[in-house]
């Protein structure tokens, strides 16, 4: 028995798959892959980790992922771990998992590693959607962030590895492909270039898809691509996080609610079945009622369908975890303020 379970982002789903693959000619073994955005991630992590050890008290437990990264140490002291893996050896867990014994903490300067994955995984266990990552790190630093010293410095998969993943997995029978990365727009040369690249080598693509986009990055070049191609799957997830243009400068955010209105206006001009999702941020430092009313207000100027709220949760080492907080119990009225809206 080899178990993988998965935390976060479309990311680690993607790297989860290469992991089932390397890892086949296992046996009781289970996988953890974690997340880090949030303390309350690492929390449910933990508690996971207590439980497939209580469950499973014969099988080895391996874990990896942004949690590993960035708290290596407080993973392995666990007793329940038999082995903690960086993001950089996640790439060759089967190398360590040979020598599982040897020592319990493989964990590397995330920001050595210049290179993406290439393994190329022939499918997605119980999904309809297949993940295809694309770039990884990145080297922005969102005050709130702690996810670039977790996943490194921005790198891309080249084209051509891409178009190679996607025509297997179109050769499995996966009709849908969506694009993921860390910072999906700083893909290089450009995603637009990459989405151009893609439709020109697979012109009989069904359905192809995005993560996380972050409205500054998005052109021009990209917004023209979804007149040309309909089969650009008319949903976009924007990486918005606040409302409000005093907060978004503290975040260390590239827009304003200026900019996110005018594109998703821009976009329904071209494809006027377009839906919007948005990630926020709510109850981050210095941000006011009124700032937190701004929030609300853009998400019905800009048009948003589908939002994915979080109350603010500080990271240790990020310049936002350094700042006088508000209060949880705030931080959390303001998200169930803003996922009512998202119903409503």
């Amino acid at each position: 028995m080899v178990k993988v379970i998965t935390f976060g982002c479309r990311i680690n789903s993607y790297e989860s798959e290469v992991i089932k693959e390397k890892l086949h000619d296992f046996d009781n073994l289970i996988v953890i892959n974690t997340c880090a955005v949030t303390a309350e991630a690492e929390r449910q992590c933990r508690q996971t980790i207590r439980k497939l050890k209580r469950d499973y008290p014969q099988a080895e437990i391996i874990v990896t992922g942004c949690s590993a990264q960035l708290n290596a140490d407080k993973l392995a002291d666990m007793p329940e771990v038999s082995l903690v893996l960086g993001n950089k050896e996640k790439k060759d867990i089967e190398k360590y998992v040979n020598a599982i014994f040897s020592d319990k903490k493989q964990v590397s300067d995330i920001f050595g590693d210049d290179r993406c994955e290439d393994y190329i995984i022939t499918g997605f266990e119980g999904r309809h959607k297949a993940f295809v990552q694309v770039q990884q790190g990145c080297n922005h630093r969102c005050t709130y962030c702690i996810v670039p010293y977790a996943r490194g410095r921005n790198r891309s998969v080249p084209a051509e590895l891409v178009v190679k993943q996607i025509k297997k997995l179109l050769d499995s029978g996966f009709s849908e492909i969506c694009l993921t990365g860390i910072d999906l727009c700083s893909y290089e040369p450009s995603l637009s270039f990459l989405v151009e690249y893609i439709m020109t080598e697979i012109p009989n693509l069904p359905k192809l898809s995005f993560g996380s986009l972050d409205p500054a990055k998005i052109d021009n070049n990209f917004i023209n691509l979804l007149h040309k191609y309909k089969n650009i799957f008319p949903y976009f997830h924007l990486s918005i996080q606040s409302g409000d243009n005093d907060v978004l400068k503290i975040m260390g955010r590239r827009h304003r609610r200026e900019d996110v209105i005018n594109l998703c206006h821009k976009i329904k001009e071209i494809r006027n079945e377009v839906k919007f999702g948005a990630d926020f941020i709510c109850g981050f430092p210095t941000e006011t009622d009124k700032a937190f009313q701004n929030t609300c207000d853009l998400v019905k100027e800009a048009g948003l369908n589908k939002l994915h709220v979080f109350p603010y949760s500080e990271r240790p080492g990020t310049p936002a975890a350094k700042m006088e907080q508000i209060p949880m119990v705030e931080r959390r009225r303001r998200a169930a303020v803003l996922r009512n809206l998202s119903e409503e």
